[in-house]
């Protein structure tokens, strides 16, 4: 069996060759009590009316994607 490091070479090479890549991303663990509170706080001073705005704008971009000819 290869090694750990080689299997991983292969099936980057692999991905990359179907036009993939990989992307690690790190995020702040939602575990942690300070994490949460910080979550909370900033949820907390949302703008309603901004947010319903942004939400109607998302809506409307999905239903317009939803009728791309291209998607079918």
């Amino acid at each position: 069996m290869t090694a750990p490091a080689e299997r991983m070479r292969i099936m980057r090479e692999r991905r990359r060759r179907r036009g993939l890549r990989e992307l690690r991303l790190v995020i702040p663990d939602p575990r942690l009590q300070s994490v949460r509170k910080r979550v909370a706080a900033q949820v907390a001073r949302l703008d309603r009316g901004s947010e319903d705005e942004a939400l109607s704008f998302i809506e409307a971009m999905s239903e317009f994607d939803a009728t791309n000819p291209s998607d079918r």
